[in-house]
């Protein structure tokens, strides 16, 4: 028995309603317990938290960190990986090119990605774009990926079997089952739509897809396609909302298509993703303006709708998008100027261009400035979470950046100012003097994501919950605070030390097994064998194979939601 105290912390914990209350913490074999005080086990561990802030372990739910257009990410930019200093050698005879393979800025190597997330008090890590036929390198790559949690959404909506069978109206029960059998195969933890039809339509040159847009192949909509995920995902009690990249991303005037979106589920829970790219309007003389406002005032109209924001920052990045359509009409902002569009077994497809967002220019400052908008608009923290759609609005390495600018207002009007005159003009930022509070950035990047992705022992410090615990020093630059925490716990593991890793352990991986009728595959084989490369039979991924896919790490599924609608966030 392996029993630690953590004593004299200032706890947060938004699921437990602790708001800066001073308590002990007690861990035995990796999991909080209630005080041991009465049991006489003296712990063999004893961390001194004094004065210090305590809150779970962060949770990303939107982060590109595993699968094809990844690693296209890191290859398209290798400029990157060479000129970042974390490659050259800090000690006499360390070679730089033995780090090289797992460094950069943008787009972090594997091993990167598990440090930095360690590093800034980051346990679990979500990729939102794993595509089926791809589910293999996905959870290779996140395996891969050391010390955090992680899991994936496997995409739909554009797949070739999904929309002939809603193209030809067939029995919603059977497209339900296909859903349920394409998470089951995939060991997904919910599904992605990205531009519903959008992607496929772009193969028949339809060069745009609005909501209620007719595919010019299939004849549906993406209203069809996002009525009928949202239903099947709702009856097969999958804890996480359909994970919607709407229609129209990055088009002035998308805030009508976006409002459209959250209604196309009907009171069913959606989750809409990167909600930034999509409110644009078209005032002001540049036909370029916030829909900010329009669109925090739907979702807080709205219980069912939940987001995540996808907060841009000024720097070099790379995008990587399942969205062709959109990455295609952007191939040439590219910069530097080089870009790749592909697809894969008629599921998907993917394109990846580096992209830098610039201070003095007016789309991108005001692209900044929605963000920030809409954090500080909507008024229900549980349904909004932090994200910058890592890598397509920054690295994820900007978070105690993004939370400084959200806790301190003189901080954040200081940057205002800095930035193009004409979007500060458009911008209603500097009038709001809302700001963050410790328990407020709790929910968004602890408490919020558990519950959205139905994980009920994280984002929490309760007893029973996994000890994934993150210490921070007080400090009135949140920045500094949130970089470098005091301790990191992972499973009641010491990981990380004032920002410097002390141990490399491996994460879990959480996925959903939905109740499906098998009889779907006989439809699924039929169509595998007469249009994909691959056999049917080496589709499904085992649950002993994703073990070994991921390095010996836990098998940490999620139950299904116990009947329709229960516990919904």
């Amino acid at each position: 028995m392996s029993v630690a105290r953590l004593r004299g912390g200032t706890l947060y914990d938004p699921t437990n309603g602790i708001d800066g209350e001073r308590r002990d913490i007690f861990i035995r074999d990796g999991r909080i317990v209630e005080d041991m005080a009465a049991e006489a086990i003296p712990p063999e561990r004893d961390f001194d938290a004094s004065g210090m802030v305590v809150m779970a372990g962060g949770i990303d739910l939107h982060s590109h960190i595993g699968g094809g257009k990844t690693n296209l990410s890191r290859l398209l930019l290798p400029e990157d990986h060479r000129n970042d200093a974390r490659a050259i050698a800090n000690r006499p005879g360390e070679g730089r090119y033995m780090r090289l393979p797992s460094c950069g800025t943008c787009t972090p190597g594997t091993l990167a990605t598990g440090y930095r997330y360690a590093e800034m008090g980051y346990t679990a890590a979500f990729e939102p774009a794993m595509i089926g036929s791809n589910a293999r390198h996905t959870h290779l790559e996140m395996g891969d990926t050391p010390i955090i949690d992680h899991g994936a959404y496997v995409m739909m909506g554009n797949d070739e079997l999904f929309l002939q069978m809603l193209g030809a109206r067939e029995d919603f029960q059977r497209m339900r089952d296909y859903v349920g059998w394409t998470i089951n195969a995939s060991k997904a933890l919910g599904v992605k739509v990205v531009n519903p039809g959008g992607i496929s339509a772009f193969k028949f040159n339809q060069r745009s897809l609005d909501l209620d847009e007719a595919h010019v192949h299939y004849g549906v909509t993406p209203r069809d396609v996002l009525k009928t995920l949202t239903r099947a995902l709702a009856e097969l009690r999958v804890p996480h909302p359909l994970h919607v990249h709407a229609s129209n991303l990055g088009v002035p005037g998308n805030v009508a298509t976006t409002i459209g979106t959250m209604d196309a589920a009907e009171g069913l829970p959606i989750h809409l993703t990167h909600i930034q790219f999509h409110s644009y309007g078209t005032e002001g003389p540049r036909k370029f303006s916030s829909g900010a406002r329009a669109i925090a005032e739907a979702v807080n109209a709205r219980p069912n709708v939940s987001i995540d924001v996808g907060q841009i920052m000024f720097g070099q990045t790379v995008t990587a998008s399942g969205d062709t359509m959109m990455q295609f009409r952007n191939a040439p902002l590219a910069r530097p100027r080089k870009w790749v569009l592909g697809d894969i077994e008629c599921d998907g497809g993917c394109g990846v261009l580096p992209f830098r967002y610039r201070e003095e220019s007016f789309v991108n400052a005001l692209q900044w400035i929605i963000g920030l908008e809409i954090f500080l608009l909507v008024d229900d923290p549980w349904r909004v979470s932090m994200t910058t759609d890592h890598p397509n609005g920054a690295p994820f390495t900007s978070y105690p950046h993004l939370i400084r600018l959200l806790m301190d207002k003189s901080f954040r009007d200081e940057r205002l100012a800095t930035l193009d005159a004409d979007a500060q003009a458009l911008s209603v930022l500097g009038g709001i003097e809302r700001e963050f509070s410790l328990y407020d950035i709790a929910i968004i990047t602890r408490a919020g994501p558990a519950r959205l992705l139905g994980l009920k022992d994280r984002g929490h410090l309760g007893a029973g919950a996994a000890a994934d615990i993150a210490v921070y020093r007080e400090d009135a630059d949140r920045e500094r605070m949130f970089t470098s925490p005091a301790y990191v716990l992972k499973d009641g593991e010491l990981i990380a030390r004032d920002g410097t890793l002390l141990t490399t352990p491996t994460g879990g991986i959480h996925y959903v097994q939905p109740d499906y009728d098998r009889a779907i595959e006989a439809r699924v084989r039929e169509f595998t064998q007469a249009n994909l490369a691959g056999r049917f039979d080496n589709v499904a991924i085992g649950e002993d194979e994703i073990c070994a896919c991921c390095n010996g790490g836990k098998l940490l599924p999620v139950a299904c939601l116990a009947g329709h609608g229960a516990n919904r966030p």
